[in-house]
């Protein structure tokens, strides 16, 4: 196989974390107080990477999060990522003089609050997602704990 090939293929698995469209392109910052209201139970798998801090989380995060788990379970079970970027963040050019507008947006963020869930695993063992989910939580940028669904 190519490298070129390698590399098609490699696009095709490959997420990206963008919103098709927007409204407006540039967003203020905003506040994150409080806890997660919302996104903050388990409804699909039965093991979970929850947040315990609050943060803005980059699209290459949430997609190195998800490369991640289904490296470790092999494509064994199902992964659901309940967390997407919406918020652009703008970024000016160094070396700019002050006034001339805000700067471009750079990347896209996820506003992430305690408690919210970031990844949910199931049907699978429990010694899979127990282990795959600890690599995920050492991707991202905060504390986060593992929970584990009781029926």
């Amino acid at each position: 196989m190519s490298s070129f090939a390698v590399q098609m293929e490699l696009r095709k698995r490959t997420i990206t974390y963008n919103p098709k469209r927007t409204r407006f392109c540039k967003q203020h910052r905003g506040r994150m107080k409080g806890k997660s209201c919302r996104g903050n139970h388990i409804y699909f798998g039965r093991y979970a990477l929850q947040a315990l801090e609050p943060a803005w989380i980059t699209a290459r995060q949430i997609e190195a999060g998800r490369r991640a788990i289904t490296r470790y379970a092999r494509r064994g079970g199902k992964i659901w990522v309940r967390i997407f970027p919406h918020k652009p963040v703008t970024l000016r050019p160094t070396e700019t003089r002050m006034g001339s507008g805000k700067g471009s947006p750079e990347c896209w963020v996820s506003i992430v609050k305690p408690g919210r869930i970031l990844y949910e695993m199931g049907e699978v063992s429990e010694t899979v997602p127990r282990a795959a989910i600890s690599i995920s939580a050492s991707k991202m940028p905060i504390r986060s704990h593992r929970f584990v669904f009781e029926s």
